[in-house]
């Protein structure tokens, strides 16, 4: 790991005392027990995939809730949610949201090689919790984000490690709970990793035809979810979208102009992200600018673009700040953060239901920051080290000249 060698980079890496870990453990449970407390169904978001399994378990069709947004395997994945007693839910949903959110962090450390047990990975996952708004909301929500937030690091992990096909296989299960990584897919595009793009496209689709093999209506997921979420016209929703298209509306711009303008913006990304790995350097760095970038670009036009996706791909982010040219070494970065600190009182934005132009404002420059940080990677990859190709090496360094690591 190239850390630009600092003093400071030097101290965060040592191991951090027990008090501190003490403390972020007690934080990370005081939120899980509070949302426990709180929230009897184990938050709102998976109340409503929780509903569904149980209308499946009645005989009726998951998809009569339009706020039920997943495939048809979800349904079965909440099944056993749906078999629990209550007050075992209400406390097992934050619980397992915070599980799922630390172990995505821990996941983006090993892909830096940053320790486990260093004052970096205490005070990064404590900063998270204390200091970025959508961690609590998602674990609040019980949203299932969170599986996505786990799978996308522990993916991109496999692929350092040149183990694609695998990567493919966690990317796949998580776009069966949710299917918020699809443009992940791309980055096997890009590589040419067919087998990997073979796995990350079969295991939702069969897990999906079984599950709808057994549901009252197979097909509700096309005839009711899929043109709801292309339409994006709930009244509720909308004011929650982050997504450029949908806030610009809200200030007096044309739908069409809104759309045109965040499509163009997605697309900027896509080609940053494309030009990042055809000319990129070796490395961690540049998977991870890839993924978060297709990521982003996703979020800047899909509807509906919620404030906890950010966390699919932030962890990743912050994980590589030790590292020289990371998006999050500079200050923009930071400054997109900013209006996701909790209790700063934004004026004329107090409401809830206008914080979608803070968060809006932090995706946009967060894409901006990764984009800038993809177009530099590239320019260093064109100018420093020869072209990658469509088959690179694995991330991980190669030990001796006689035995390249390559991935599978």
């Amino acid at each position: 790991m190239n850390t630009g060698k600092s003093a400071v980079s030097g101290w965060l890496l040592r191991p951090s005392g027990w008090h501190v870990r003490a403390v972020l453990g007690l934080v990370l449970l005081a939120g899980a027990v509070r949302v426990g407390l709180r929230a009897p169904d184990g938050g709102m978001d998976n109340a409503i995939v929780v509903r569904a399994a149980e209308a499946w378990l009645h005989g009726r069709s998951p998809y009569a809730d339009r706020h039920f947004l997943y495939l048809p395997a979800a349904v079965l994945a909440a099944v056993p949610q749906a078999l629990l007693p209550t007050g075992v839910v209400r406390f097992l949903v934050p619980a397992g949201v915070t599980a799922g959110l630390v172990a995505g962090w821990l996941c983006a450390l090993r892909l830096y090689g940053v320790p486990w047990r260093s004052r970096f990975a205490a005070y990064g996952l404590l900063g998270l919790a204390l200091g970025f708004t959508p961690f609590g909301h998602l674990v609040r929500l019980g949203n299932w984000t969170v599986a996505s937030a786990a799978a996308l690091p522990f993916a991109l992990l496999l692929v350092c490690r040149g183990r694609w096909t695998a990567a493919g296989l966690v990317i796949g299960a998580a776009v069966a709970v949710k299917p918020l990584l699809v443009p992940v897919a791309l980055l096997f595009v890009f590589a040419g990793r067919w087998r990997a793009l073979g796995a990350a496209v079969a295991v939702p689709v069969v897990a999906s035809l079984g599950a709808a093999l057994v549901m009252p209506d197979p097909a509700g997921f096309f005839t009711r979810t899929l043109p709801f979420l292309l339409r994006g016209d709930d009244a509720f929703v909308r004011l929650y979208e982050a997504s450029p298209s949908a806030v610009l509306t809200r200030v007096g711009v044309p739908q069409s102009a809104a759309t045109l303008l965040a499509g163009g913006a997605a697309a900027a990304g896509v080609w940053c992200a494309w030009r990042r790995w055809g000319r990129g350097d070796e490395g961690p760095s540049r998977v991870v600018e890839c993924a978060t970038m297709l990521m982003l670009s996703a979020f800047l036009v899909s509807r509906p673009s919620y404030d906890h996706y950010l966390l699919v791909v932030l962890p990743l982010l912050l994980a590589g700040a030790l590292t020289a040219g990371a998006p999050a070494r500079g200050p923009w970065f930071w400054v997109a953060l900013v209006p996701q600190v909790p209790g700063f009182a934004w004026p004329w934005l107090e409401p809830m239901t206008r914080r979608a132009f803070k968060d809006a404002a932090t995706l946009c420059l967060l894409a901006g920051t990764v984009g800038w940080a993809c177009a530099a990677g590239a320019l260093r990859g064109r100018c420093g080290v020869e072209r990658a190709g469509p088959y690179p090496d694995e991330c991980g360094p190669v030990r001796d000249e006689r035995s390249p690591v390559r991935g599978v």
